[in-house]
């Protein structure tokens, strides 16, 4: 599939923009487990196991707190990214492929603002995005429900014919597919929905392959 046509870019951040094999969203994760423990009154193991559900049902563990059991958002955010950063690594080659890209560039993430500043800036690639979707921006209703790519799309005036988004999630990309994307899913996965065009495990040296001229 030819990318030439591509004038958006947009990304996911966690597990995307930085490799999934990272320690680093491990970190996120347990202190999810650690809030909800302590939100809820439950055992660690009880707390994983509705923080896994939730993100099941309703894309991520927050949106589940805030519907079933009114948590703060802006808190549980504050705490759950509250992490060290030391663990990624910045990618010069990645910074120079996503700078070679023609077009816009969107970090579009279920995380919060502030988080894909942290994460971004420590990468040294944030300043190369023109704009940052995250969670608040959509009420806190996460991918992959279908709303939230109808508000990033309406907000920064993106044509989806000429959009491409990149997740490690695959079922975050049906939508965008249905809308008219190009889809890349950044992982391994056997098992490939047929609403995915391109599969990496890779993104630096895809994006190198300047797919956008093939």
């Amino acid at each position: 599939m030819s990318l030439g046509h591509i004038k958006h870019w947009i990304f996911d951040l966690d597990n995307t923009l930085y490799s999934g094999d990272a320690n680093f969203f491990a970190q996120i994760d347990k202190k999810i487990t650690a809030y909800i423990a302590d939100f809820l009154s439950l055992p660690p193991a009880q707390a994983r196991r509705i923080q896994k559900q939730y993100l099941f049902d309703y894309g991520t563990s927050l949106t589940g707190l805030m519907d079933k059991h009114g948590i703060d958002p802006d808190d549980f955010l504050y705490h759950a990214h509250d992490v060290d950063l030391s663990p990624l690594i910045p990618n010069p080659d990645l910074r120079n492929v996503l700078a070679a890209l023609p077009g816009q560039k969107f970090i579009f993430t279920n995380g919060s603002r502030q988080h894909a500043k942290n994460v971004g800036e420590h990468l040294k690639i944030y300043d190369l995005f023109d704009q940052v979707f995250a969670i608040e921006d959509a009420d806190y209703i996460a991918k992959p429900q279908r709303l939230p790519y109808e508000l990033m799309v309406k907000k920064f005036n993106i044509d989806p014919a000429c959009a491409f988004m990149a997740e490690d999630t695959a079922r975050n990309l049906e939508i965008p597919k249905q809308m008219g994307m190009a889809t890349l899913l950044v992982g391994e996965d056997t098992d490939v929905p047929p609403y995915i065009d391109h599969v990496t495990n890779d993104l630096t040296a895809w994006l190198g392959e300047k797919p956008h001229e093939h």
